[in-house]
């Protein structure tokens, strides 16, 4: 069984536009390739991807567009990420299911992960991204990813997309 997760996916010229605020990555940090970012609204694990698209498809019928930037960097225990800005997010988010989790939702788009006990590595990315803002754009779907594990980290696929209302 897929482990599935739904998220929301940058458009191609804010992943560029991300990319090029990087520019030449590396200092330790495990870097997150831009074919895999992504806006996550909530994690499912392990499941059968028709009895969640079903069940995703009910939770987010009527939901409308929701807007979205991208914005400076910070950390969590081993993962630097963009942050997203506005609580827009938030709402459809737990709507997808975000609220079953047991910590609270923080919108955000991984970029890089490093060992939890060198916090020092992320330091200089987080400076670097400090005033970073990417345009801001009109999330329009939400997608159902699936992934599976590979030795050069996880393959993404979209297993489903829901078109959001443009009203």
């Amino acid at each position: 069984m897929p482990v599935l997760f739904s998220a929301l996916l940058p458009p191609g010229d804010v992943v560029e536009a991300v990319a090029a605020a990087l520019g030449e990555t590396g200092d330790g940090l495990r870097w997150e390739p831009p074919e895999r970012w992504h806006v996550t609204l909530a994690y499912y694990g392990p499941d059968d991807v028709g009895t969640r698209a079903a069940w995703l498809g009910e939770r987010l019928a009527g939901r409308g567009c929701v807007d979205v930037r991208l914005e400076k960097a910070a950390t969590f225990p081993g993962v630097l990420w963009l942050t997203v800005a506005g609580t827009e997010l938030t709402p459809l988010a737990h709507a997808a299911g975000a609220g079953a989790e047991p910590r609270p939702y923080r919108a955000h788009l991984t970029l890089a992960r490093f060992p939890r006990e060198e916090p020092g590595l992320a330091a200089r990315w987080t400076e670097k991204l400090a005033g970073f803002t990417s345009r801001r754009w009109q999330a329009a779907e939400v997608v159902l990813m699936t992934s599976e594990r590979e030795p050069g980290g996880p393959r993404y696929s979209v297993a489903r997309v829901f078109e959001l209302n443009r009203d």
